[in-house]
């Protein structure tokens, strides 16, 4: 499995991805928002466009779809409860679908609401561990839930899904927020040491070259993984008297939530 991430540099700071099959050439186009750069990227490589996954309806990961159709005849895949906010969708996903990209890559499809309620997730299980998270998870943080998710749900995925993944998993998330997430850790756990590291690595912060995470990486920095560190409870409890002396972890995790909305 060949994937290549494509920053578009835009003002909501989107990544896009071709995941290709080294086999066959075929090629899916996940979230390509900048359609140009993702064609360009495809020719050059001597890929085709076959499919196009959304990860989700917001206008920021689908605004590529039509696009894209027109230049390469991809089908459209996505969440099966999306049909109606996805113009032109051609195939409904559900949770364990499996994604087949010519002749070696299969992605299987996770069910991970949250950011909104018709968020998909893809996992690869092969040599190249990864998984496609959209706006579910990002570096060093977790999607908002401000236009049709709920942080409850955004929880229950993180706890029952992404948690139990084998930490060699590689993040790719669908934008570049690297540095204001490690801002909020450190705001969060300022003896985080590993976040403080990455924070001072300007390597860290070129989007062009992103550093590529993994899922163990995840739960050493990312506040919405560390809901059982002792400096994340006291400190989120100064935030917010009214909690219980020992708050229960989704209780955490939506007061992460609520505060990250304003921090």
């Amino acid at each position: 499995m060949i994937v290549e991430q494509i920053w578009t540099a835009n003002a909501w700071r989107n990544f896009n991805y071709l995941v290709a099959c080294p086999e066959s050439g075929e090629a899916l186009a996940v979230d390509p928002l900048d359609h140009e750069k993702c064609l360009a990227k495809a020719q050059s490589m001597g890929w085709e466009i076959t499919q196009i996954l959304n990860t989700h309806e917001h206008g920021d990961h689908i605004g590529g779809n039509a696009p894209m159709v027109a230049a390469t005849g991809a089908r459209i895949i996505a969440h099966a409860n999306a049909r109606a906010s996805i113009p032109d969708m051609d195939q409904g996903l559900a949770a364990g679908d499996i994604v087949k990209i010519g002749k070696t890559i299969e992605l299987e499809v996770l069910d991970t609401p949250g950011h909104t309620m018709s968020h998909v997730c893809l996992l690869s299980h092969s040599d190249h561990r990864a998984i496609f998270c959209g706006d579910t998870l990002f570096n060093a943080g977790a999607g908002n839930c401000h236009n049709g998710g709920h942080p409850e749900e955004l929880y229950d995925t993180f706890t029952t899904q992404l948690s139990k993944l084998p930490d060699d998993t590689r993040v790719y998330p669908g934008h570049d927020y690297w540095e204001n997430n490690l801002a909020f850790t450190l705001d969060r756990e300022p003896g985080n040491q590993k976040a403080r590291d990455l924070m001072n690595d300007n390597g860290t912060q070129d989007p062009e070259r992103a550093l590529v995470s993994t899922l163990g990486l995840e739960k050493e920095i990312n506040t919405f993984f560390r809901l059982q560190n002792p400096t994340v409870i006291s400190r989120l409890k100064e935030e917010f008297p009214a909690l219980a002396d020992d708050p229960d972890p989704k209780t955490i995790f939506v007061k992460l939530r609520e505060l990250r909305n304003n921090w």
